[in-house]
């Protein structure tokens, strides 16, 4: 049971009860909410590392980063705390290989916003996150819901590992995806999802994918140019029509902000879809979920399309939107599964 989790040590608890060195590998923005968070903890790192490629004579916070196999000839025993993301895997593996030869501890940071999942957060939740599991439709998203938490809580890599199946399992075997699909693609990047689908189908029926990141958009204009019935519109989605700030730059940087670049039309979904059928619904929206999904109950409701909808950006995710979609419309089964990507990224919902 998820409230068992609660007699664990949390990976914040480990870090400042080790009296070993600790090393942060990674140089992102994880990283600088890593050490911000210590530092309220009262913990100190004692050396920053990169990959061997990636050392080069820089400093970061504070300190010259170093490759982890020079700090280990400095260090006969330390801890190392992951700080970055990464679905690559030849660097999934090398952080798997530093688990067998180092401790390894990866405290978990939101993508957005500023909620730590720590024991004060895991108690405030707890109740609501046993009542998420029973929202799920089968025993595998439960077990991965459990793993899920055990390991933002631990920041324990075998809880992640344990937890993994690849996205093209999902698309087809729970969400069967076919040809005839009319797709709404919400965060279409390049248009990466419409090219899985093509790939896994050999087609589709319609297209319409939203990218709000200016340039981003034009290289989706770009690779939808050929394709039949396939229409891209410059908008982000919301709960309501209105002008919101976005801060562009491509990538993670792209997002709905207070202090961003530019201005852009953000649309409900219900808005758009107006006398359009809609049969498949992908939404990875950087942190906006909850409020895309406020604005498509009507498509919910009466079209009830398969969802694909990622639940990892906020720590509040897990809590939030797997009661939303079902209060929405509770004849949908909630599928949740995690694709390999370390740490918590890549954690979907999927909805039939």
């Amino acid at each position: 049971m998820i409230k068992d989790i609660l007699s664990l040590e949390s990976s914040w608890e480990k870090l400042q009860r080790t009296n070993k060195p600790i090393i942060l590998y990674g140089t992102g923005n994880g990283a600088d909410i890593i050490i911000n968070e210590l530092d309220l903890l009262g913990v100190k790192i004692s050396q920053v590392a990169a990959s061997e490629g990636f050392v080069r004579k820089r400093d970061f916070r504070g300190f010259t980063v170093r490759s982890i196999s020079e700090i280990a000839q400095e260090y006969e025993d330390f801890i190392i705390i992951i700080g970055f993301a990464t679905a690559i895997p030849e660097v999934m593996d090398y952080i798997k290989d530093l688990a067998q030869k180092h401790e390894v501890i990866m405290p978990v940071v939101p993508v957005f916003g500023d909620t730590i999942f720590n024991r004060a957060y895991l108690e405030a939740n707890i109740n609501e996150l046993e009542a998420v599991g029973d929202l799920l439709y089968d025993e595998e998203s439960k077990r991965v819901l459990e793993n899920m938490v055990a390991f933002q809580f631990t920041g324990e890599l075998p809880y992640l590992l344990s937890s993994e199946s690849t996205r093209d399992k999902a698309l087809t075997d729970i969400l069967q995806l076919s040809n005839c699909e009319d797709m709404l693609d919400l965060g279409a990047y390049r248009g990466d999802t419409v090219e899985e689908l093509i790939r896994l189908t050999g087609g589709y029926s319609s297209v319409t994918a939203l990218e709000p990141d200016r340039k981003t958009y034009e290289k989706l204009c770009t690779y939808l140019a050929d394709k039949e019935n396939a229409q891209a519109l410059p908008c982000a989605v919301w709960n309501e029509e209105m002008r919101l700030i976005f801060t562009g730059g491509g990538g993670r940087q792209s997002a709905l902000s207070d202090t961003g670049r530019y201005e852009v039309e953000a649309v409900t979904v219900d808005s758009i879809t107006k006398n359009k059928r809609i049969t498949y619904v992908k939404m990875d929206v950087e942190g906006v979920e909850k409020e895309a999904i406020e604005g498509m109950g009507q498509l919910m409701r009466t079209q009830q399309p398969k969802l694909s909808i990622a639940c990892y950006h906020r720590t509040e995710d897990l809590c939030t939107l797997i009661p939303l979609i079902h209060s929405i419309n509770p004849q949908y089964k909630i599928h949740l599964r995690h694709h390999p990507y370390i740490p918590f990224w890549d954690t979907n919902l999927y909805c039939i």
